[in-house]
């Protein structure tokens, strides 16, 4: 069954699984795929579909907008982003200026054919641009009713402090989320670099890539799928990384960590979204998938939550060795 967690410290319940279209909408799914892959989330329980302008240069926005179209939900059952940084290649196009900023929320508004963003994430930290600027930009596309929260996407946890300071001494909304990368490879920025920030500032996260990329579900561990994101144009870096010295310790430990699944009797893939969610600062886990029936099975861990007892946990840091130290208080 689908849980409900608070989008940090602000009053939206956002699902624990949500729905990304990162390197598949517009590249590897269509519009009538998107459609049943949307219905089949929604019907789940799924109510946060997520987005950025920089995904296949606006089409994965466009192929959503289109699905939200034709499937006519009640806009007030589900949430749906967009990111701003990567528009286009002139300079106006890109970054965190309030000239793109607030251009770009209103294309992403004519793309996904909605009236209003639900959240709109800074893509990637600006050093060329004031943060106040960017600050502003948000606040006032706030005022205007055209976002409702606001946030930031792998930005260090200063940066979000800052954001936070800025706002408060202008007056202004400040960010209410981050989404960083998280999983069990990744773990640094979202269990460390962040702790003090979920009391303080009541920040939330929306985590992507909890597979990492599709190592965590095992099917690496002989070759590389010639259907897998891997081969796809344009995405090479991710199989060199698998190459690399790297890649070959993080297969090593996916082995490891898939023979421990098999004896807790779920797949290697449901144990790492599950672990994901063990986390309680965690507000929701973006799957991403290229056909339906992926989909449906990284939705079916919901109903595994009971295997990942205490006794596994502890397996998957022993195999892991990972955990970050605890950030020091003075």
């Amino acid at each position: 069954m689908m849980d409900y967690r608070r989008l940090g410290k602000s009053g939206l319940k956002v699902s624990e699984f949500s729905f990304g279209s990162w390197v598949t909408f517009g590249k590897q799914v269509d519009g009538n795929d998107a459609k049943s892959m949307m219905t089949l989330a929604y019907d789940a329980g799924v109510n946060f579909f997520d987005n950025a302008e920089g995904y296949e240069a606006g089409n994965s926005e466009l192929v959503m907008g289109q699905a939200l179209h034709s499937l006519g939900w009640s806009r007030d059952s589900y949430i749906v982003s967009s990111k701003v940084f990567w528009g286009g290649e002139k300079p106006t196009q890109r970054g965190l200026s309030a000239k793109h900023v607030i251009e770009a929320a209103h294309a992403a508004l004519r793309r996904l054919q909605v009236d209003y963003l639900d959240l709109y994430f800074c893509h990637r930290p600006d050093i060329d641009t004031p943060i106040e600027e960017t600050v502003r930009a948000m606040h006032n596309l706030i005022v205007q009713g055209k976002v409702l929260y606001w946030g930031t996407s792998e930005w260090s946890a200063q940066q979000i402090t800052e954001a936070h300071m800025v706002a408060r001494a202008a007056g202004l909304t400040p960010p209410v989320m981050e989404q960083p990368q998280y999983n069990l490879f990744e773990r640094q920025k979202v269990e460390a670099d962040y702790a003090p920030l979920y009391d303080t500032l009541g920040l939330g996260t929306t985590i992507w890539s909890p597979l990492a990329s599709g190592i965590l579900t095992g099917k690496y561990n002989a070759a590389i799928p010639n259907d897998s994101r891997m081969n796809l144009p344009g995405y090479e870096w991710l199989r060199d990384m698998l190459a690399s010295d790297a890649g070959q310790e993080k297969l090593s430990k996916a082995k490891a960590l898939g023979d421990l699944a098999d004896r807790a009797g779920l797949p290697l893939a449901h144990l790492a979204l599950l672990w994901c969610l063990t986390n309680p600062r965690v507000s929701t886990v973006i799957l991403g998938a290229s056909r339906a029936s992926q989909l449906s099975d990284n939705l079916a861990a919901l109903q595994s939550k009971a295997k990942l007892t205490p006794e596994v946990i502890a397996e998957i840091e022993t195999i892991m060795a990972n955990k970050p130290a605890a950030p020091q208080r003075f």
